[in-house]
């Protein structure tokens, strides 16, 4: 059965908590043998991480929402989230694998900049799990293991080592995720999506324009139509609706606020324009998606 949908005031966001100094307050890997994922309560009500969160599972079962999508556990996958989603964990059997978590702090110790740009780090496709081959469950549980053995350990330049090892295991997961999410891509125009894409989360709120973000990546907005075009199917501004209808999706479904004040926080002047703008992306009115959300899953 279903577990009830209970909506909230607000959505909290949580930093990264690390328990030991070993990766700083920027990082953290955690071992898991058949932890029964049920004992924090505010993981089991709609909250957001402002950090990277990943988890390798080999074993266990359940429901974690990613924003208004439920993802059925399985073994042998890698279920990964970018910061400020909302997250919402059913329930959970016992689990093991390992989970990791850092921050765009973390990331930044790479001068070269190369991680921040990596497909599994950008999610261009807004994807959450990776399914893994045997040999691909070999390769990312050894790199973890040994990242495992210098988190715990914090010798001398122990960031260091374990940056080197962050490295690695995302470029591998970035070639997966290329393999199963994006193979027709060309990868200078997969860039330039990533970063419309970056600069759409980072101002949506403010900035509902196709010209605007153009000014942002030096670009025309025609050339940077073509190209959003070309590489998703679908046209810039869609990409700009789309990514305001997501969180407007968010906070019907996980809050009480009214459409007046969601609209307020989407960057819209006027209320009754908010409505009509998500009706027509999405043939529902807010308030009927959110009653009907509800009352699908309840």
């Amino acid at each position: 059965m279903y577990a009830p949908i209970i909506s909230y005031p607000s959505i909290p966001s949580y930093p990264l908590e690390v328990p030991d100094a070993t990766g700083g307050s920027s990082f953290q890997l955690r071992k898991m043998e058949r932890i029964a994922v049920h004992g924090k309560n505010d993981l089991l009500i709609p909250h957001r991480k402002d950090y990277y969160f990943m988890v390798l599972l080999w074993e266990g079962s359940g429901r974690h929402w990613v924003d208004t999508t439920a993802y059925t556990l399985k073994p042998d996958t890698l279920y990964f989230t970018v910061p400020h989603q909302v997250h919402l964990k059913e329930v959970l059997q016992p689990v093991s694998g390992f989970n990791l978590n850092f921050t765009e702090e973390f990331l930044a110790l790479d001068s070269s900049g190369v991680l921040r740009q990596l497909p599994i780090i950008q999610n261009p496709q807004n994807g959450h799990e990776l399914h893994l081959a045997p040999s691909d469950v070999a390769f990312v549980q050894d790199i973890l293991e040994k990242a495992y053995v210098e988190y715990s350990a914090a010798q001398p330049w122990h960031r260091t080592v374990l940056l080197a090892y962050l490295h690695v295991l995302l470029v591998y997961l970035s070639r997966l995720y290329t393999e199963q999410y994006c193979t027709s891509e060309k990868a200078d125009e997969a860039a330039l999506l990533s970063k419309f894409r970056t600069k759409i989360d980072a101002s949506y709120s403010r900035h509902h324009d196709v010209a605007t973000y153009a000014d942002m990546l030096h670009l025309s907005a025609g050339h940077l139509s073509e190209v959003v075009k070309a590489q998703s199917g679908k046209s810039a501004i869609a990409h700009i609706h789309e990514r305001l209808v997501v969180e407007a999706k968010r906070l019907l479904f996980h809050t009480e606020y009214t459409s007046k004040e969601i609209a307020f926080q989407l960057g819209f002047e006027d209320a009754s324009y908010f409505n009509r703008f998500f009706k027509r992306l999405t043939q529902q009115t807010p308030l009927h998606y959110r009653l009907a959300t509800r009352e699908m899953y309840q």
